[in-house]
């Protein structure tokens, strides 16, 4: 298949790594030095004892990139598993914003209803704004945030992607 911007594909790898100094870095490395896109990033340890970390990256490439993505990957010393986690089959994918909205008395009115309609929390509340946790796919994010800009939308941390595959599959 020749590679095309029309068939490039969203994809999310979990990388499995020594958790110790300049492990991220090169991981990143990797992907800044071959001009690849990194939309989503996050990183954290996975095992009580904090030896080994979770990388989770979402990317968008062609099948011929990702392939070389996870190849390369394979290749780095302090990694010890690679998967791709939307080629693998089923999995769940999760991200969390904290969304800081102020207004007047009816827009602050509004945003507590479409925060309750996209189940998002209310974490903090003061006479002129409001801090809302929502957590979901990132669509719903994106949705969220949307809605949230004709608000009076004032700030947006996001946390990346978490994701894990379904049932008894494991990395």
């Amino acid at each position: 298949m020749i590679d095309t911007p029309q068939n490039k594909e969203r994809h999310t790898l979990s990388i499995i790594v020594d958790n110790e100094a300049g492990v991220l870095a090169r991981v990143i490395g990797l992907f800044s030095g071959r001009g690849y896109n990194i939309e989503h990033l996050t990183v954290a340890p996975v095992d009580l004892e904090g030896n080994e970390s979770r990388i989770t990256v979402v990317t968008i490439g062609t099948p011929r990139i990702i392939d070389q993505i996870q190849a390369q990957l394979d290749r780095l010393v302090p990694i010890h598993r690679v998967a791709d986690l939307t080629d693998d089959g089923p999995h769940v994918e999760r991200e969390l914003a904290l969304v800081k909205v102020s207004g007047d008395r009816e827009q602050r009115v509004e945003a507590l209803r479409v925060a309750e309609a996209f189940r998002a929390r209310r974490v903090d509340s003061t006479s002129k704004s409001f801090v809302f946790e929502v957590t979901g796919k990132t669509e719903k994010i994106k949705a969220f945030i949307e809605l949230m800009s004709e608000l009076g939308l004032d700030e947006v941390v996001r946390t990346g992607v978490a994701a894990l595959h379904r049932g008894q599959k494991v990395l």
